[in-house]
């Protein structure tokens, strides 16, 4: 993980580089994992200790091309936040970015053959990412005969390396993300405290022209939004009650995608766009309107069986989207990006009377599995639900979801853990952000799910799981009770995607397990994905 912050921010925000987010997957039955290698961490956790450190890298990519090293990390932050993305894509016609420089389509291949490397060494790995982007500029630099030297001439430069068309959006890009982060400066570091990226403070203007000057109104249905209309959308069916929020990654940075949803070519929409650091939000169409944002009828099977009158009509009939810069690959969000959009989640159930639960605000991934994944595997579904709840003013919930994503994890009272080797899962209907499973064999080597209780308590215990038929009918839940140990043996070929109670028992307070082992007839998996306790 990569602890980034801008060097003149009041806060801290933690972002990282990870080469490869989780893609989707086929709802064919997984392959039983590796053979057991003793652990107490989970797969996920320590695919997050693989940081990249790449203050050399851009040095070594802006020296080669003769760009300067500022300008090539100050876009590379706009566009990724100086994460190794695997973009997917998100709306039609827009290829998807890859890579530290998010690099798209045309521009990804012709930065590949300037560098002398192949497109796909660009989208997968970081220096050849680095050196595509910074020969790209080069390029466009001698193209446009501009004094090198002269930092603020690079910005009709750096607009050519996105997919920005439109005059006054390529200004916002400039002004407010790219030359921006040059006079703001930012750096990341690495776990261990080591730089990852330093970009120093300049004091630097961008030589391109700023739009004609208006006023922005407010957004109609969200005062602290601003309004940029989209022409992509039309109204909802009569009697249309708005009942669901759809949480979305823009895969790419916020004016790119604000830009792209308001193109009437694009023929995609989205009600708002927050941006990454929280502060600037879009309003694209009005919550009356019927945007178009997710391209799937409603599947209540995929949603905890619930909202199943809605079987078979498409979700932009009765959803709100709501649109993040970043990526589902990334591996964190900002804390200001998702407190900024939790107000905006709030406000929008409060006007439209949606329920504030996991099932009413929910991932397009989770509706479209079978071409999205977004917002992806690590946005932190337990704390944004939790400060929906909180802004809305509601009381405290008395029960406990511990997922199998620590992300989703309020970490005074829930957390996950394994030993042994498990696999992290994305087949349709998990709940939160995934799950793990192992094969069944003579070990114990279980997935620990542990809540905390500040007073002894008597509790159900509710597990839930994705159905397969090459999932263990006798899959052991190990419950430690006031009492000992009660193991509770469910079929998990079957009542997959809900809550399946598992039983009533009294705890201590303190922290308490469940466990599902894996000790049981060989030839199946398991399935970890969430308890819930109540």
């Amino acid at each position: 993980m990569f602890l980034f912050r801008k060097t003149l921010a009041a806060t801290a925000a933690a972002m990282a580089l990870a080469s490869c987010g989780p893609q989707p997957e086929a709802p064919a039955p997984e392959a039983p994992p590796a053979a057991e290698t003793p652990s107490t961490e989970t797969q996920q956790d320590a695919s997050r200790r693989t940081p990249y450190e790449l203050d050399a890298v851009f040095a070594d990519a802006a020296a080669e091309f003769d760009v300067p090293v500022s300008l090539l990390k100050a876009i590379s932050y706009a566009e990724t936040r100086w994460e190794h993305v695997q973009g997917e894509q998100e709306f039609e016609g827009r290829p998807a970015a890859f890579g530290v420089m998010g690099l798209r389509g045309q521009l990804l291949d012709d930065g590949a053959a300037l560098a002398g490397v192949s497109a796909e060494a660009v989208r997968a790995d970081p220096a050849a990412n680095i050196r595509a982007g910074a020969a790209l500029l080069s390029k466009f630099a001698a193209e446009a005969g501009i004094d090198r030297a002269d930092l603020g001439a690079w910005a009709p430069v750096a607009v050519r390396l996105t997919d920005i068309t439109d005059p006054d959006i390529q200004a916002h890009y400039i002004h407010e993300d790219v030359y921006a982060a040059l006079v703001e400066g930012a750096t990341a570091f690495t776990p261990e405290g080591k730089v990852a990226v330093s970009l120093e403070p300049s004091a630097v203007e961008a030589k391109f022209a700023l739009p004609k000057l208006r006023a922005f109104a407010a957004g109609p249905d969200y005062a602290a939004s601003i309004w940029r209309p989209s022409p992509n959308y039309n109204s909802r069916p009569a009697g249309t009650d708005v009942s669901m929020i759809v949480i979305h990654t823009c895969e790419g940075g916020y004016s790119g995608c604000w830009g792209w949803l308001t193109n009437s070519a694009a023929g995609v929409s989205a009600h708002y766009v927050v941006n990454e650091g929280g502060t600037e939000i879009s309003q694209l169409v009005r919550e009356a309107d019927r945007a178009w944002h997710v391209g799937a009828s409603y599947d209540c099977n995929l949603n905890g069986g619930v909202m199943c009158g809605l079987q078979g009509v498409s979700v932009n009939h009765f959803s709100v989207g709501i649109e993040h810069g970043g990526y589902a690959s990334q591996s964190s969000f900002p804390a200001g990006q998702i407190d900024a959009s939790a107000k905006l989640s709030c406000d929008i159930t409060q006007g439209q009377g949606i329920v504030r639960d996991s099932y009413h605000i929910v991932a397009h991934g989770r509706l479209q599995p079978a071409t999205r994944t977004d917002p992806g595997a690590n946005w932190p579904w337990s704390t944004y639900i939790s400060k929906i709840k909180s802004y809305c003013g509601d009381a405290t919930s008395t029960s406990i979801v511990v997922d199998s994503n620590n992300a989703n994890n309020n970490s005074a009272n829930a957390r996950f853990s394994t030993v042994g080797t498990w696999t992290d899962g994305y087949s349709a209907g998990y709940y939160g952000s995934g799950y793990y499973y192992a094969a069944t064999e003579a070990v114990s080597a279980p997935a620990v799910f542990e809540f905390y209780l500040p007073a002894a308590a008597t509790k159900t215990i509710d597990a839930w799981w994705v159905a397969g038929t090459n999932r263990s009918a006798t899959a052991p839940f190990i419950v430690t009770t006031s009492s000992g140990n009660v193991t509770v043996s469910v079929n998990q070929q079957l009542n997959g995607s809900k809550w399946n109670t598992l039983g009533t028992w009294s705890f201590p307070a303190g922290w308490n397990k469940v466990q599902l082992s894996r000790w049981t007839t060989a030839g199946y998996v398991v399935m970890a994905d969430a308890i819930r306790v109540r």
